[in-house]
């Protein structure tokens, strides 16, 4: 039996979105105990010209939900990327997974065929479901959850790869 669209798509964000959710209370935890002021784990990040944590977090979720968007034609919620707080990124998180628990697997049918445009004011893509999800969707999501695993990492907040895979 082949995997579908649905199944390589949303258990996997939403797996990818729970193990944000858990590394972000871990990192409250930590904070609690070493006096680290959360605001600077709020915004600390690898690289200068990298995002900061939250900025991963928001990437991460717009990423997910709008590539289950473009597969299925839910639309997708859209957040302001206002975000300030640890407990406002577990409210996103947690608004993200809620998308994802609502899209019916039906809508993924003819998922894995349909044409994806990708217009951007530095570039223009193309796809079919299948290759956006494996080739763009996927990699693009990873990157901003092991960023995100890696600027807390980096802090000092003691996550580790279970952390990153979850459950």
């Amino acid at each position: 039996m082949a995997l579908s669209i649905y199944q390589l798509s949303v258990p996997a964000f939403i797996r990818g979105m729970t193990a944000l959710d858990n590394i972000l209370t871990k990192a409250e935890a930590h904070a609690a105990e070493t006096g680290t002021d959360l605001q600077d784990l709020f915004e600390a990040r690898l690289a200068p010209d990298m995002l900061p944590l939250s900025g991963q977090i928001q990437r991460a979720s717009d990423t997910s939900k709008l590539a289950v968007a473009r597969l299925t034609g839910v639309a997708a919620p859209a957040f302001e990327d206002n975000e300030a707080t640890f407990a406002d990124l577990h409210a996103r998180i947690a608004k993200t997974v809620d998308y994802f628990k609502g899209v019916e697997e039906a809508a993924f049918e003819g998922a894995e065929t349909r044409k994806i445009e990708l217009r951007t004011q530095q570039t223009s893509l193309d796809f079919v479901g299948a290759d956006f999800l494996t080739g763009f969707a996927l990699p693009n999501f990873y990157f901003h959850v092991t960023a995100a695993y890696a600027i807390l990492r980096n802090a000092g907040v003691p996550v580790g790869k279970r952390d990153y895979l979850g459950g």
